[in-house]
């Protein structure tokens, strides 16, 4: 029998309190008692407590991107034990495989645990699960199974492998693709399917995703202020004073006030003009469908909900499973579309922010 992993996770909301909780924590890390499964709790649990990634470096020596993996890998391995992954599988990853396991985080429960048996089946490293978590993400939003392919993780790779394959004219590649392919096929007729491509050499034009409507602000004009409303004259003193200080957050000066609900002030081009029920998303530039070069920094999304008509040539919201996600449609989708992508905002570049609001600054 595998030894259970000890669980931190229920500690958290009492670890504030308890200093001795805490310090058994720090000094279990500190000392790399148990599992890495342990540790990532143990991690999960501090942060919950008030740590922060620094501090928890400084007093245990684990860096904050290994706490960050050993802690999302540690969530999928439960997740992955609570889908009933088998015995082996739980076994194995136990032991080693934080990194494998860290790329599934894209993955439903259930298809965590049946690319982890693939991984262990085949024993494929960190690389090849990359590549099994895309395959398996892909596979998941097709509303029919591609013909001949089943529902398994096996044919999930088995079938990017037969998308990539027909996209190559270079005989090499496309004979290492039809490889994988065969290898890691979990059915018969995915198999057959894959072979077909031995005979078949018809080469299908891979579509190149379209750019992304991307501008950075680069004017102070173009970055409007939002400035409280007190009403229509006459007004009282009491009014004006009634007014709270909006408090600007971020390099999009978002603001907040004391009811439900955010703003933002966007310049009044013509595509946001046009938008007839405008909403916007916050996202890191590197997180998009296709990666923004450059300095990775925060974006903002604006998405019109009026235009859920698919078309190739555009990004939209789409519903996947009561989640929110960006998407680019080769095809029409058999997800429900929630709106279309009309332009993503880079926040303007500022060298010295504190110079921009000296009046008096003179140019020698």
């Amino acid at each position: 029998m595998t030894d259970t992993p000890q669980d931190f996770s229920d500690l958290a909301s009492g670890l504030s309190t308890n200093a001795v909780d805490v310090e058994k924590l720090v000094r279990s890390l500190r000392r790399k008692e148990g599992s890495w499964v342990e540790w990532g709790q143990a991690c999960t649990a501090l942060q919950k407590a008030g740590r922060n990634s620094q501090q928890i470096f400084e007093e245990t020596g684990f860096e904050p991107i290994q706490q960050n993996q050993v802690s999302v890998a540690a969530q999928v391995y439960t997740s992955m034990v609570n889908a009933g992954a088998a015995e082996e599988v739980r076994s194995h990853f136990l032991r080693k495989g934080s990194d494998i396991l860290y790329e599934f985080r894209i993955l439903a429960q259930a298809e965590r645990a049946a690319a982890a048996a693939l991984i262990l089946a085949h024993n494929l490293d960190v690389d090849d699960a990359r590549e099994v978590a895309k395959a398996m993400k892909e596979f998941s939003r097709f509303g029919s199974l591609p013909q001949g392919f089943t529902d398994t993780a096996g044919d999930a790779v088995a079938y990017h492998c037969w998308k990539l394959a027909r996209q190559h004219s270079d005989l090499q590649e496309r004979s290492r693709l039809i490889a994988r392919g065969l290898k890691l096929a979990s059915s018969q007729t995915a198999r057959q399917q894959v072979e077909q491509l031995l005979v078949d050499f018809t080469v299908v034009p891979r579509r190149s995703a379209p750019r992304l409507p991307v501008y950075r602000l680069d004017s102070e004009e173009q970055s409007p202020r939002i400035v409280p409303i007190v009403g229509k004259l006459p007004l009282s003193t009491r009014d004006l004073q009634a007014v709270p200080l909006p408090e600007e957050i971020g390099p999009f000066r978002m603001v907040k006030f004391s009811g439900e609900g955010a703003w933002v002030a966007l310049p009044g081009w013509q595509v946001i003009l046009n938008a007839e029920d405008p909403i916007a998303v916050l996202e890191m530039s590197d997180r998009l469908p296709v990666p923004l070069q450059g300095k990775v920094e925060e974006v903002l999304i604006i998405v019109d909900r009026a235009q859920r008509e698919w078309d190739t040539d555009s990004y939209f919201f789409a519903d996947n499973g009561g989640n929110l996600e960006l998407y680019w449609f080769e095809e029409s989708p058999d997800i429900p579309i929630l709106g279309r992508v009309v332009l993503v905002m880079r926040p303007k570049k500022i060298l010295d922010e504190d110079y921009t609001k000296d009046g008096w600054q003179v140019d020698d």
